[in-house]
Parts: C-alpha cells; structure tokens; sequence
C-alpha cells in the first residue's frame, strides 16, 4: 500500500480539503490566484484541465519541492459550460437550465511530482440529474446564498441535496475533488504507468 505524503493543495475550498482529510491525505492548502477566463472555442474538459494546471504550476513556484495537487470543477448542460454565477439571477438562470434534466461535472486534476519531474493532468465526468424544481424552490435556494460559489450553482453535499434525483458516476468529483481518480494520478507521478494502468 502507498502512503499517503505530505502534498500542497492548490486550492482555497473548503470542500476539497474536508475530502482529503476524510481520506487521511495530509495537505496544506496554499490558494493560488489565476486567470480564470475561459479562452475562446475552449471545450469544458481542455478549460478545467488548464486550470488545474496553471493553478498547480503557480502553487509550484511557490513551493518548489513540494508534490502539489490541484482542481477545478465546473459543469455543462447541452452546449453552456456554467461557471460560477455572477449574481442571484445568474444563479436563478442557471438552476432553471438545471431543472428536472441531466447534466455533466468535470473536474481536471493536476499533479506536479518534484521527485520524479512528472506532471500529470487528467479529468473525471459525473452525470447528475435534477429533480423538477418549482419557481419558488429555485428563489427559496439562491437566497440561501450556497450556490453563488459553486460551478453550476449548487452544492450536491449542502442544501442542494434535496434537488439531487440521480447521480452516475464520482460523487466526490461533483463535490469538487474525484478522490478516486487523483489516487491513481498520484500513484502514476511514482511509478511513470498510465493513469488506469
């Protein structure tokens, strides 16, 4: 069995750390600011792969020596890829694409392993589907404020639970961090096999 060392999380979330520590991954979270501004044409699994590894190479400079680990999750629904809502109606227009329909998170993860040179970056998928929301349930959850700094406008481990009707895939990549799938990334910085090898 591997380890689990001391490695440096990119990232200000608290969602992400409860993870790792559920886990027993000892971290020290190092937040990291970054342009987040989506590149023109860019597909949403090229967008958050970039951002994990922009966030991970500027947390790299910071600590050099350090394995670092970062993320970032966002979520589409046919062809909008939805960020973090601007304001309350954004969220509002955002959960009513939401509403009683299917849709994907992803999260791109990157590794920067100093010990062996190798970075890595790879991504998980997550289906999710809604259960149909009232007008007033949707006013009744954005004035609760969760959603105005989650992807997609919800937290499917807070109060946006109770609108959650079926999950297909990582429930920990829509929280934020796919624990699974950054295990195998880590394992892989080590031993140089393909992720999923």
């Amino acid at each position: 069995m591997i380890e689990f060392p001391k490695i440096i999380l990119a990232s200000a979330s608290p969602r992400r750390a409860e993870i790792l520590r559920t886990v027993g991954w000892p971290f020290e979270a190092l937040p990291v600011d970054i342009d987040e501004t989506r590149h023109h044409g860019e597909s949403a699994i090229d967008y958050v792969q970039r951002l994990a590894r922009e966030k991970a190479t500027a947390a790299g400079a910071r600590k050099p020596a350090s394995i670092i680990i970062a993320a970032d999750t966002t979520v589409t629904i046919d062809d909008h890829i939805l960020e973090k809502p601007t304001d309350e109606s954004d969220a509002v227009r955002m959960l009513q694409l939401l509403n009683n329909r299917w849709h994907r998170v992803l999260t791109g993860i990157a590794i920067i392993n100093p010990e062996t040179s190798r970075t890595i970056i790879a991504h998980e998928e997550t289906e999710v589907k809604f259960a149909p929301m009232s007008d007033e349930e949707i006013d009744w959850y954005v004035k609760t404020g969760e959603p105005m700094d989650k992807a997609g406008a919800y937290a499917i481990q807070g109060l946006g639970s109770r609108f959650i009707e079926q999950i297909t895939g990582d429930y920990f990549n829509v929280v934020g961090l796919p624990i699974r799938l950054v295990y195998e990334v880590f394992v892989a910085s080590l031993t140089g096999k393909e992720v999923g090898q």
